[in-house]
């Protein structure tokens, strides 16, 4: 495993995080011990969950593993986040003061921590004022009950827009942000990467292997069945299902990754997680896994290292399809410089 300072921050995490979405819903209590057990044997530290995730279950579940591991808590890298909703009232969802105040709180006592590694605005919120987030993040990191806070699913300008307020104000400022990200997502490359890099914004994405089709399960023109999400739950997004199998690029991806796999001797989806980890502006990549196999798999990632050939032929292969103004002319114009020598 390899280390990486969390964002523009001093704190280190390994580049591979621990996504713990399926703890209490698809994993067990006693899996989810197994997952998180797993995972720090292989050195990893950094831990993600939401309050959200099974309506705080997820949580509960890491509060009640870290309390039977003092061991490891000292080395745990602990983030979560707030701004969905948690209850059925008008304030019980967004990132005001009043409803953060509350969700926070209640993260703290699930989690049996006195502060939260890294707190997350789960999403922009287009009703509450920016600088009302803002100051209640740099308050919560000066009473001590958060240590660092960064964002999820914001766009390029709110990221910046949000950077510089708390510049301006003196207050403290994010350090991550989590999109999604993979080799079949990458439009982020268009603006959110490049503002993450001129904030010394850390990248944590989440969904690194596009929704599982990059471990090779699903079948061109086959409906998914058996063990996956969409195979137990069949209603569940097959309409972008669908859309993603009708789409050329998609198995020309898959095609070249199950390539570059087979000439390693590894599955896919280290190939894919591999290349991501390697991406500009990436701390962490997150792991997401319903069993120890799932995860084990993954994690030898870490030792996957790819040639600069194949590294190109991923990221040519791969190429985000932004054909429309102004990203389409945008991207051609950085495929010319590259060609030409160019930065």
């Amino acid at each position: 495993m390899e280390y990486r300072t969390l964002g523009n921050s001093g704190a280190v995490v390994s580049n591979y995080a621990l996504g713990t979405m399926t703890f209490g819903a698809e994993a067990t209590e006693e899996t989810s011990f197994a997952i998180l057990d797993g995972y720090f044997a292989a050195g990893g530290n950094f831990i993600d969950t939401a309050d959200v995730y099974s309506q705080g279950v997820s949580e509960q579940i890491i509060g009640s593993w870290l309390a039977a591991r003092p061991d490891v808590r000292d080395r745990a890298v602990v983030a979560t986040k707030g701004r969905f909703p948690m209850g059925k009232a008008p304030n019980d969802l967004g990132t005001s003061r009043r409803h953060l105040t509350h969700a926070l709180d209640n993260s703290l006592r699930r989690l049996g921590v006195e502060q939260i590694d890294l707190y997350q605005m789960h999403a922009w919120d287009p009703i509450t004022p920016l600088e009302e987030t803002l100051r209640f993040l740099h308050d919560s990191v000066s009473s001590g009950k958060i240590a660092y806070y960064g964002f999820s699913n914001f766009l390029g300008w709110q990221l910046t827009k949000a950077v510089h307020l708390a510049r301006a104000n003196g207050w403290s400022a994010p350090v991550t942000l989590q999109p999604q990200y993979s080799l079949l997502v990458r439009e982020i490359e268009s603006e959110i990467v490049p503002a993450s890099l001129d904030a010394g914004i850390g990248l944590l994405p989440w969904s690194p292997l596009g929704g599982g089709w990059l471990s090779g399960k699903y079948k061109r023109d086959e409906a998914p069945a058996g063990a996956t999400r969409l195979g137990e739950n069949p209603k569940r997004g097959m309409e972008a299902w669908q859309a993603r199998n009708d789409n050329p690029r998609t198995w020309e991806v898959i095609g070249t990754v199950e390539k570059i796999a087979a000439d390693h001797g590894v599955s896919a989806s280290q190939v894919a997680l591999a290349w991501l980890a390697d991406r500009p502006a990436v701390t962490s990549v997150i792991l997401g896994a319903r069993t120890k196999e799932q995860l084990a798999d993954n994690l030898a990632a870490a030792d996957l290292r790819l040639s600069e050939d194949e590294t190109r032929r991923l990221a040519e292969v791969s190429q985000p399809q932004l054909g429309v103004y102004p990203y389409g002319p945008m991207a051609q114009e950085q495929r010319i410089r590259k060609l030409e020598g160019g930065r």
